[in-house]
């Protein structure tokens, strides 16, 4: 079984993985869906031969995620496994996560109706915050659940079967879309919009704050003014958001109200959908200063090694978004798909596996998470390897090798078959 979704999701070539297939007997079946509210998505069920009661699901909110990595390891312990596609694959421009739920549980329908009586939610990297949000939903009487995503569009959840799961998986779980941006948002960026304006009180790649490549090191007051910075930057981003949101709805309202005689301007004003280029995304003092949040991970982001490419270049987190999926998805302050405010709702066997050199997914971020998950029984796994479970050293075994290992006995050890 061949793995894209690291070199997807990284933007790097993966030299050091080898390919595993399905076991001998193994069946596979794709299959498409249309969910509760209209849209079209799939996925592809993985039964084990003589087939399965309880199926383990992977999915992150836009990645293709049919040949993740631990999908051999869940079929080769006798489960089957469901890759759910979202909507949108490879493309997060409008992806607000409130709707995306309608694609989880469009799949887990599809689970109960095959006749699966015990379904376990696997999330890696940001399919973690995407199946915690559901959870958290899920659990929710339907008047109680969000009415409205961040940007005030209806979410349709109050009326979404949303079916229950039974065990919880977090593999290099981030905090959340959201929550990762707030820690690597450059907050040196004086105008938005404008890549090059840097103020040099907070430019993170500047000497006289500390940055040195390898050798960087970041005074504490430094740190703490660049953390509330991103704040700043991200509360600014937010209110271009809402405010290119408003002009819009009042566009349509005054068409609404004035119908053929509206103006042409309102015209396109009511019809146009903005794009916010957000600039600088790949800023985590952590990445440079290997002091801070001590791990095995090496210098650099997910992106690369040079700093100046990837937080400067084309390709980086949430680099181009609708004020709605900003909003709801990379806001660390707007965004709801958060471990941080799920935790509480994720009751069910819990299996956390942290990479100790992942560089998305920090020792501090992992130990909050496990500590706010109201699961009493809760694993906590670390495995050496980086975010996609590759070696940190030659010769040493892929640390996603070790991970399949360890989901391969948790899975029998708390639904035996």
């Amino acid at each position: 079984m061949s793995d894209t979704h690291s070199q997807a999701t990284a933007g790097l070539l993966n030299t050091d993985w080898n390919p595993r297939d399905l076991p001998a007997g193994a069946d596979t079946r794709n299959v498409v869906l249309r969910t509760q509210d209209g849209a079209a998505t799939g996925g592809s069920l993985y039964q084990p031969p003589g087939g399965s009661d309880t199926v383990v699901c992977v999915m992150h909110p836009r990645e293709f995620m049919a040949c993740h990595y631990l999908i051999p390891d869940i079929v080769g312990a006798g489960y089957a496994a469901w890759s759910q596609s979202p909507r949108s694959v490879g493309n997060d421009l409008r992806l607000e996560h409130e709707i995306a739920l309608h694609d989880v549980a469009a799949g887990l329908r599809f689970l109960r109706e095959q006749g699966f009586r015990r379904i376990v939610l696997l999330g890696n990297s940001g399919g973690a915050g995407l199946y915690a949000f559901y959870v958290q939903q899920s659990r929710l009487a339907g008047a109680e659940r969000l009415a409205r995503t961040p940007a005030g569009r209806p979410t349709g959840l109050a009326e979404l079967d949303m079916p229950q799961v039974d065990g919880l998986v977090f593999v290099g779980p981030h905090p959340g879309q959201g929550a990762l941006l707030m820690n690597c948002i450059d907050p040196s960026v004086i105008v938005e919009g404008d890549v090059m304006s840097v103020d040099p009180e907070l430019d993170p790649l500047s000497p006289r704050n500390g940055y040195r490549g390898r050798d960087t090191r970041y005074a504490p007051e430094f740190v703490q003014r660049y953390r509330q910075a991103q704040r700043l930057r991200v509360e600014r981003i937010d209110a271009l958001a809402r405010e290119l949101i408003a002009k819009r709805q009042a566009a349509r309202q005054r068409l609404k109200t004035a119908g053929e005689s509206v103006s042409a301007q309102d015209r396109r004003l009511a019809a146009h959908t903005p794009i916010i280029n957000v600039w600088r995304t790949d800023a985590d003092l952590r990445c440079f200063d290997l002091a801070l949040d001590p791990s095995d991970r090496k210098f650099g982001s997910l992106w690369g090694t040079d700093p100046y490419a990837s937080n400067f270049g084309a390709v980086g987190f949430a680099r181009q978004c609708t004020p709605e999926s900003w909003l709801s998805t990379w806001s660390g302050l707007s965004s709801r798909a958060t471990l941080a405010q799920a935790a509480a709702s994720l009751v069910q066997p819990t299996l956390v596996v942290e990479y100790t050199g992942d560089q998305a997914c920090f020792p501090s971020d992992v130990k909050r998470i496990v500590d706010a998950l109201a699961a009493t029984d809760k694993t906590h796994l670390r495995v050496r390897g980086d975010h996609h479970g590759r070696a940190l050293a030659a010769g040493e075994e892929l640390g996603r090798t070790i991970a399949g290992r360890h989901l391969a006995d948790w899975l029998r050890e708390k639904f035996p078959r």
